[in-house]
């Protein structure tokens, strides 16, 4: 099977007041294509550090990063920006929606910045398989905490990612609208064959992944069947 995520012997050191910090301190990493991973481990342990770095948005100090077959430690700031438009998509607690825009506009956005014709075509087949195919003229002021999510997976989705990242993604809502996200996250990462890393303290979600890995101390090892 295919990789599509490959880390190894990574290391993140940033600056502080107090001298340096070692984030994360040699971690190593391989998702399959396909392949569902969460990541668990306590606050402040290098989680959404790792989801960084592997999306191109944290520079490493050491070690190698390799994500759908592109060494992302060889590519300057223009080419991560490509790389994360055609490769990858972002799933944030806060959801990260542009206000001023409508839902459809939020999803076609960065299917715009590709130059894609279709865009507001595809970007509204998106939105139709999270279920807010009536929704996409409602801005997201408009819409309920779920509803957003939703957009928001719409929009990481819709370019055809080869892989999701998303951080807390249930975070911000109530359980019964967490589930539906948890189901609907997985069923579209199953239908589409996407590689999703997930980092989550939500029960739910963890049982859901197809491997559990703690992040602590800034390295990864094999997670107990509970979450940290």
């Amino acid at each position: 099977m295919d990789r599509a995520v490959f880390l190894n012997d990574v290391r993140v050191t940033l600056p502080s007041r107090a001298g340096p910090v070692a984030v994360l301190r040699g971690c190593d990493l391989v998702a399959d294509a396909g392949e569902a991973v969460g990541l668990v481990g306590p606050s402040g342990s290098g989680k959404t550090t790792l989801l960084m770095v592997v999306a191109g948005l944290e520079a490493v100090t050491g070690g190698m990063v390799e994500v759908a077959g592109q060494d992302l430690t060889r590519l300057d700031e223009d080419a991560l920006a490509r790389f994360r438009r055609d490769h990858v998509g972002i799933v944030f607690q806060a959801f990260h929606l542009i206000p001023a825009m409508t839902a459809l506009e939020n999803v076609a956005v960065p299917l715009e910045f590709r130059g894609l014709s279709q865009a507001r075509a595809i970007a509204q087949e998106a939105l139709e398989s999270v279920g807010l195919g009536h929704r996409v003229s409602h801005y997201p002021g408009q819409l309920s905490g779920g509803e957003q999510q939703r957009v928001a997976i719409a929009r990481a989705l819709a370019a055809g990612a080869q892989v999701i990242l998303a951080d807390e993604p249930t975070g911000n809502l109530d359980q019964e609208t967490g589930q539906r996200i948890i189901e609907l996250l997985f069923a579209l990462q199953r239908e589409r064959g996407t590689t999703l890393l997930l980092v989550t303290h939500d029960h739910g979600l963890v049982k859901r992944c197809d491997r559990v890995l703690e992040v602590r101390d800034g390295r990864i090892g094999p997670a107990e069947q509970r979450v940290a």
